[in-house]
């Protein structure tokens, strides 16, 4: 523990030494990558909700299959803030072996993701049909075990091959064991792999471009941005990391750099990938209501559908047993109204029996009297 003479700026006095970086503002490289290394976790947890919450709209197969890759890469995404914590802090044994081990993971993880993608698009654009997700699974799957086989076999490798070394006729302690003692070159010989999954990601999202299907070439465009930026920092990394750092500050400027590149990266997988991946299928939800509306048009009933009528409407029905006239044709009313009278339909008088029977009565006294006369 670390006393209080010897404590940084900005740092409490019951602060282990090993976390100095979090909080010295002194180095004010540590808190700057620590704040955006922490809103990049939050932003991703944030798209993985968004992604999941998607799952039910989505109704298109060529764009649910993808969704599987979606998840899987924004946990490898989360996974790179969450390491950018271990290049800021201090050196020890577990942050050593995590550096090693998970850098070449995780981003091996990004990137099979990125070429499976370009695969998928592939078949879309030409074929404008897809592989199912479970193939785009296994495949993705397969290339990131061959990262983590390598890394697995290159760390211990490593550590067996440089035993600990005697100091003062004892061994040195797991503190300062070999996973920290590695040379800047043979930390990036160790990537090649990762390198050769950015180069087929960069070819793939190149041969999108060429298909006939425009529809899918939108997605095609992200991820060609999204390799082509990721080259460009792994370049600028890797040239300060192996040549740059010995010339001006030295080792000091190694876990900036590392840290700073995982952040910068993550946040162009984020911002160049995956939102814009979010946002076309919340565009495909937007054309299925559309198109929704389009099949089931609301229709309004109005004069001229009722004019249009192809057989005649009877606008009223009376009892023919008792109508004196029985009218030879009924013309087509111009108008719904056209019939209405004022009256209600209840006033129309129907005689009953006793009232015909009256009449007939008086009608056969009648022709009685006529005869008589």
């Amino acid at each position: 523990m670390a006393t209080n003479s010897t404590v940084p700026r900005g740092c409490g006095s019951n602060v282990d030494s090993l976390y100095y970086n979090l909080c010295d503002l002194n180095a004010v490289w540590g808190v700057v990558v620590e704040a955006f290394a922490a809103a990049g976790v939050v932003f991703s947890f944030v798209l993985f909700i968004a992604t999941l919450a998607s799952i039910p709209f989505t109704r298109d197969k060529n764009r649910r299959s993808s969704i599987a890759l979606h998840t899987f890469f924004l946990i490898a995404t989360c996974g790179l803030f969450c390491l950018t914590f271990a290049f800021i802090v201090g050196k020890d044994f577990a942050t050593c072996a995590s550096r090693r081990f998970l850098f070449g993971v995780l981003f091996a993880g990004c990137f099979a993701c990125l070429l499976m993608q370009g695969v998928r698009l592939n078949f879309l654009v030409r074929r404008n049909s897809g592989p199912p997700s479970w193939v785009l699974c296994l495949g993705m799957l397969g290339l990131w075990l061959v990262e983590v086989i390598i890394n697995t076999e290159w760390l211990i490798i490593t550590i067996v091959r440089n035993p600990l070394a005697p100091l003062n006729g004892t061994i040195i302690g797991l503190a300062t064991a070999t996973p920290c003692n590695i040379a800047n070159k043979d930390f990036v010989m160790a990537l090649i792999y990762v390198m050769t999954l950015i180069l087929a990601s960069f070819v793939a999202s190149l041969a999108i471009m060429c298909g006939k299907h425009k529809q899918w070439k939108l997605e095609g465009v992200s991820i060609l941005i999204t390799t082509l930026l990721s080259i460009f920092i792994w370049i600028a990394w890797i040239v300060m990391y192996v040549f740059g750092n010995g010339r001006t500050g030295g080792p000091t400027w190694d876990d900036p750099t590392l840290a700073i590149a995982l952040v910068a990266n993550a946040w162009v997988f984020l911002v160049a990938h995956t939102m814009p991946e979010i946002c076309c299928l919340a565009d495909e939800e937007e054309e299925e209501q559309g198109l929704g509306q389009d099949l089931y048009p609301s229709r309004a009933v109005g004069y001229e559908d009722i004019l249009k009528e192809p057989s005649p409407q009877n606008l009223y029905m009376e009892n023919k047993a008792f109508s004196m006239e029985e009218p030879s044709h009924v013309s087509k009313p111009l108008s719904p109204y056209s019939g209405y009278t004022g009256q209600l339909r209840t006033a129309v008088y129907q005689p009953t029996e006793l009232a015909l029977i009256s009449k007939s009565a008086a009608n056969g006294n009648g022709m009685h009297r006529t005869t008589q006369w």
